[in-house]
């Protein structure tokens, strides 16, 4: 039985996730991974945060950037830079056999969800990671008349464009992958990670069912903000919470959430806080939420799980 559902997206739940797993049995964690980021370049299926994800729980992810296999080499891409393609999507030689042997699974008919399983297996994760869907749901950008996808403006325009609207693109007609709801239904806790609530958390509410049965569990769902004195580490997630009409701040991160989650765990930085988020009717928990080392992530975890 599944006693945990973890939704995740990005390097801060990856970070998150490896301290969980110390904590919480792989065999009673379900982890939804965010999809929305999702491409198809060089003729290849590239799921960003299900890797990011995977790597880092199989213990080989880049730790410097935060993405990718640490020691990778980049043959491949830059001998497509001298044949004259762009390059802008930085793909290693080792993270290119896992792109290759999704994007072959799933032209045999496997879905996502099953081809994820599998990946997971190889690469010795134990921990389920699931993606929100097995259907294709695209996160799109809306700036100034143009609508631009997910990782042209957070890869290719370096987050610069200006954010007027984000919406998930395919969203509407999508089922959750199998076993997301009855997970929720079933499970002690769900846990949002540390994750741009718009951006990587948003697609995977936007799934049809996912919100609704996260709302029935509110007493069990706590949510941790990736924004820390009105910065986030790493991503544009102060940002595009500003542009769509939030504050850059944990008050910003708890709007977004509220109405399905009762427990918010914001850093010490944030503590000033606390008695005004706490009269929008959420249970506050202080913790250090800046994650360096894997002591930090299973310290933050327990104050998550517990």
């Amino acid at each position: 039985m599944t006693t945990t559902v973890a939704l995740a997206g990005g390097v801060g739940a990856a970070k998150f996730l490896r301290g969980l797993c110390q904590i919480v049995s792989p065999n009673n964690l379900l982890i939804v991974g965010n999809t929305g980021d999702d491409l198809e370049l060089y003729g290849l299926h590239i799921s960003p945060d299900l890797d990011i994800v995977m790597y880092t729980l199989a213990g080989v992810i880049d730790e410097t950037k935060g993405w990718g296999i640490k020691d990778d080499t980049f043959y491949f891409i830059d001998s497509l830079r001298s044949l004259g393609f762009e390059t802008w999507f930085r793909i290693g030689d080792r993270d290119l056999a896992t792109h290759v042997i999704r994007t072959q699974l799933l032209a045999e008919r496997a879905t996502l969800a099953e081809v994820t399983a599998q990946l997971c297996g190889k690469f010795g994760v134990k921990a389920k990671l699931t993606p929100m869907t097995n259907e294709k749901v695209r996160t799109k950008i809306l700036s100034g008349d143009r609508t631009i996808n997910f990782q042209e403006y957070f890869v290719k325009n370096e987050t610069k464009d200006e954010v007027k609207d984000v919406f998930f693109q395919g969203a509407d007609n999508a089922e959750p992958a199998p076993g997301i709801i009855e997970a929720i239904t079933q499970a002690e806790r769900i846990i949002i990670c540390p994750s741009n609530p718009i951006l990587s958390i948003g697609p995977i509410l936007a799934i049809p069912g996912i919100r609704e049965a996260i709302m029935k569990r509110k007493a069990e769902t706590v949510a941790i903000s990736p924004i820390i004195a009105g910065k986030a580490l790493k991503g544009p997630a102060d940002k595009v919470l500003a542009s769509m009409g939030y504050e850059a701040s944990a008050r910003g991160v708890a709007e977004y959430y509220k109405g399905f989650i009762n427990r918010l765990v914001i850093d010490r930085a944030d503590s000033a806080q606390k008695p005004e988020l706490e009269k929008l009717g959420f249970e506050i928990t202080i913790a250090d939420t800046v994650m360096k080392r894997i002591e930090d992530s299973v310290s933050l975890a327990k104050v998550a799980a517990g």
